[in-house]
């Protein structure tokens, strides 16, 4: 093997620190639920609306509470100022990621991705620190604020790791590369779901230190980040600095010809310099990159209202009816089987693509959700379908991990070339997010609505976007990032609108 191709210790390094953040993406994502009993406990008493001693708290509220034979007071009901503040504490994380994807370029572009990453960290620290030290003010607060600034750093870290994970990654190995940030998501969210048992740190000590964990990935990749080698595409075609290009690629790949991929950047950087900057409003108005866009987008809306936020919220109340004893271990193995098969996509992305395996994992959700609904449906009626409810939960989670769940994430990238590529990964950043949070909001809602037919909703919506995908994404496994391109514009009229701003970016060139 040729060994530009090769998979070197320097590469593995980048690889690995900047996972980082996504592993901290995943366990922000999970650790808030395995101790919210804990949490609203506390909440109350700082809040004074529930006492240690009081068997009925101050206020409206008709909680009453009842003393275990651990001496701890366990709630009956909820009172309405906690259910607010416990709502917040979770929805905050989601509105923060949506306002710092827009700044996902600009923090990018600013200094590099390297250093782009490593001054974020600071938002990480500083969450991790008031969620870890909240007892020494008001929980709720300090929760709250701590949760909304690691929002905000997962939202721009969300991503800073797929752009610069695609822009180092050897072509034969984009696609298992780029896998790589969902891994570590779901490794996070799994990390979160077994330390967050009550026996573990889940419980009236630990809980702080439990959510001040979120910050610790930061501090282990702010030593590593200046070992690695910035983006040699960011190096070339931002800032034309060719000979630091070649050092990166010399890093990254090992002693190899870099002619052929200095002279893909130099193409790339030709392109690039011919239209102004692509800023997230031109992307949005600019019908050159309309097609793409609209496939970025789809991909992510595909991923988040695939379901899978309501499969995980679902789960823990379809063991119990299955009769599982300890149903939060059964939940526990869903994100094992969450981790398990995102390694399945890592190990066939490269050689399956990333349409095929979209395919195969949406419409293997769809036919998931139809079990589902049908387990839901009559279990009451004959006791073994508790058990097809089970393994639809299990399968339902595979097939989102071999394609829906990893392959958005960095398909954005192989889709734009470098001058459009920050602002677009920007704006399918803030789709994802924003799709999240009105899932988590909504879904109780229409639960309540179609109850056990809640999941024929999103078997339709499946069904929707595996014909989309079918009929408009393209395959990218091995291509350049000239060939994608040219795949969106082979064979299409262009429009007088874009034949017109064709004309205008031609004639500002040659001005």
């Amino acid at each position: 093997m040729e060994s530009g191709k090769q998979l070197t210790g320097t590469l593995a390094l980048a690889v690995f620190t900047a996972t980082l953040s996504s592993l901290q993406y995943g366990y922000s994502l999970g650790v808030i639920n395995a101790p919210q009993r804990v949490i609203e406990k506390h909440y109350g008493l700082s809040l004074g609306v529930w006492s240690e001693r009081a068997a009925v708290p101050s206020g409206n509220a008709t909680t009453t509470e009842e003393e275990g034979e651990d001496g701890v007071f366990r709630e009956a009901g909820h009172h309405p100022t906690v259910v607010m503040y416990w709502s917040l504490s979770v929805a905050i994380f989601s509105i923060g990621g949506m306002l710092s994807s827009f700044l996902v370029g600009y923090v990018g572009d600013l200094r590099g991705r390297i250093k782009g990453m490593l001054m974020v960290n600071i938002l990480s620290v500083a969450g991790g620190l008031l969620m870890g030290l909240c007892r020494m003010w008001k929980p709720h607060i300090m929760v709250i604020s701590g949760r909304a600034v690691m929002g905000f750093y997962c939202g721009i870290t969300s991503g800073l790791v797929p752009m610069y994970i695609g822009e180092i990654a050897p072509k034969a190995y984009r696609g298992a590369l780029g896998t790589l940030h969902q891994l570590a998501i779901s490794i996070g969210i799994l990390i979160s779901q077994v330390i967050g048992l009550d026996f573990v740190f889940g419980n009236d000590d630990m809980w702080p230190l439990l959510l001040g964990l979120s910050g610790a990935p930061a501090v282990l990749q702010t030593f590593l980040l200046p070992l690695c080698p910035e983006s040699p595409r960011y190096l070339y075609i931002v800032l034309g600095k060719e000979p630091e290009a070649r050092k990166s690629l010399y890093r990254l790949k090992g002693a190899y010809d870099a002619t052929p991929d200095l002279e893909e950047m130099r193409r790339e950087k030709e392109e690039a310099d011919k239209e102004p900057r692509v800023s997230i409003l031109s992307l949005v108005r600019s019908p050159v990159y309309r097609q793409q866009l609209f496939v970025a987008l789809m991909m992510h809306l595909s991923q988040q209202l695939s379901g899978i936020n309501a499969i995980f919220y679902y789960s823990t109340d379809i063991f119990t009816r299955a009769g599982v004893a300890q149903p939060v271990f059964a939940t526990i193995g869903v994100g094992l089987i969450n981790t398990l098969f995102t390694l399945v996509s890592v190990a066939l992305v490269d050689r399956a693509g990333r349409r095929t395996l979209t395919l195969v994992g949406l419409g293997g959700m769809c036919c998931c959700a139809v079990g589902m609904t049908v387990g839901l449906k009559l279990q009451n009626e004959y006791s073994w379908m508790s058990y097809v409810s089970m393994s639809a939960v299990f399968l339902f989670v595979s097939f989102f991990e071999i394609g829906p769940g990893p392959i958005p994430w960095f398909i954005v990238a192989e889709l734009f070339s470098q001058g459009p590529r920050p602002a677009a990964i920007a704006l399918a950043g803030c789709c994802n997010w924003t799709s999240n949070f009105v899932v988590g909001m909504m879904f109780p809602y229409v639960q309540t609505w179609l109850e056990s037919y809640v999941f024929i909703l999103f078997a339709v919506l499946l069904l929707g976007f595996t014909v989309y995908i079918y009929l408009r994404v393209p395959e990218t496994k091995g291509k350049s990032f000239e060939e994608i391109a040219a795949i969106f514009h082979k064979d299409r009229k262009k429009s007088p609108e874009e034949a017109a701003e064709m004309q205008q970016l031609k004639a500002s060139t040659d001005a």
